[in-house]
C-alpha cells in the first residue's frame, strides 16, 4: 500500500481511498497515519517560520520550529484522538453503527490526504506572506480536509449505506 497512491486515489474518490487504507489496518496504522499527517503539517510550516524568523529575528528559526514541533507532535495527536471520539459520539446520534477506530482512521486519513494543500498553503504564506492567495489556499486546505473527513465518516460509520464495515 503506497501512501502517495492512496492519497491520489482519495483525491479522486475519497471513500475508496480510505477503504483501501482500512484494509488490514490496526491501531499502529492509525498512529502512523496521524503522525505522518502531523509531519506533513510541520514541514508545510517551515517556510512560514523562516519568514517570521527573518522578519523578527528576536525568536530564531530553531526556536520557532522546536515550538511548532512540540505542538504538532505531542499536543495535536492527543487533540485529534479526542476530536475523533467526539465525532463518533455525534454521528452516533444519527444512527451510526461504526467503531471509534473507524472514526479515528477517517479523521487521521483526511489529515494526511489533504497534505498537498497543507504544503501549498505553507509555501504560499511563507513565500508571499499574508495575501489573498494564502487565504484561498488555507480555505481550500480546510475545505478539502473537511470533505475527506466527512466522506470517511460516512464510509466507516454508516455500514447500511453500502459502505465498509469497520
Amino acid at each position: 500500500m503506497s501512501i502517495v497512491t492512496d492519497i491520489a486515489k482519495t483525491w479522486r474518490a475519497p471513500r475508496q481511498g480510505l477503504r483501501r487504507r482500512l484494509a488490514g489496518a490496526d491501531e499502529v496504522m492509525a498512529i502512523v497515519t496521524v503522525m505522518l499527517g502531523c509531519l506533513m503539517i510541520f514541514v508545510s510550516q517551515w517556510p512560514v517560520h523562516a519568514r517570521a524568523a527573518y522578519l523578527d529575528p528576536e525568536v530564531p528559526l530553531g526556536g520557532r520550529l522546536a515550538g511548532a514541533g512540540v505542538a504538532l507532535f505531542m499536543v495535536l495527536p492527543v487533540l485529534l484522538y479526542g476530536l475523533a471520539a467526539l465525532s463518533r459520539l455525534i454521528v452516533g446520534f444519527f444512527g451510526a453503527k461504526g467503531s471509534y477506530f473507524g472514526a479515528r482512521m477517517a479523521l487521521f486519513w483526511a489529515l494526511l490526504a489533504a497534505s498537498p494543500l497543507w504544503l501549498l498553503n505553507g509555501m504560499s504564506v511563507g513565500f508571499v506572506g499574508p495575501s489573498p492567495a494564502s487565504t484561498i489556499t488555507g480555505i481550500a486546505a480546510l475545505g478539502v480536509f473537511g470533505i475527506f473527513w466527512l466522506a470517511g465518516l460516512i464510509e466507516t460509520q454508516f455500514p447500511g449505506k453500502g459502505t465498509a464495515h469497520v
